[in-house]
């Protein structure tokens, strides 16, 4: 698998360096993809028609981005995976960072926000959130800060924390009505 592992991530990174242009936008996508899309997620907070339906679909998404971060530092403590850039398993565009490499923090929290979406029955802006969220984990990989298999597992942990919020966070509860009236 680890073979497999380091292919894909060097057929990934292996595009980086060819073309200026797609190098500075898979930089920027990296670096502002995730804080962009909170600021989506933040700014839908006063629109739409249902509001109620979307609040609790936000608070949801909110509440799947955090606890698919928490679930990765609970990762964290059985795993250490060396950043491939360290093992001359990729070229790296961007500065390197001193915490372990697998799960891809950055995919976990894209992947929590468009499942928590798609879960809820928002489709349209789910599958927009994840695209995006397939685009900032090929950039974690460009750039070289992940292996593919990285962005894989923070896929699934961040799938997987939408999967248990839509179970816990209950719509129309006493927490919901307050959650959703803020503001």
């Amino acid at each position: 698998m680890y073979g497999f592992d380091v292919a894909a991530t060097r057929l990934i990174n292996g595009l980086a360096g060819d073309n200026g242009f797609l190098d500075a936008v898979m930089v920027l996508v990296s670096a502002y993809g995730m804080p962009l899309l909170v600021l989506i997620v933040a700014g839908q907070w006063w629109i739409g028609k249902d509001r109620p339906r979307t609040r609790h679909t936000l608070v949801a998404a909110g509440l799947s981005f955090l606890l698919g971060l928490a679930i990765n530092q609970i990762v964290l403590l059985f795993i250490d995976r060396t950043r491939p850039y360290a093992l001359g398993v990729t070229e790296l565009l961007i500065a390197p960072s001193g915490d372990p490499s697998f799960p891809s923090d950055h995919a976990t929290a894209a992947f929590a926000i468009a499942a928590a979406f798609l879960l809820h029955g928002m489709s349209r802006s789910g599958l927009g959130f994840l695209g995006a969220a397939f685009l900032v984990a090929f950039s974690r990989i460009y750039v070289g800060t992940h292996y593919a298999s990285d962005v894989l597992g923070g896929a699934v942990t961040g799938a997987a924390a939408a999967a248990i919020v839509v179970i816990l966070y209950r719509k129309d509860t006493r927490l919901d009505r307050f959650m959703t009236g803020i503001l």
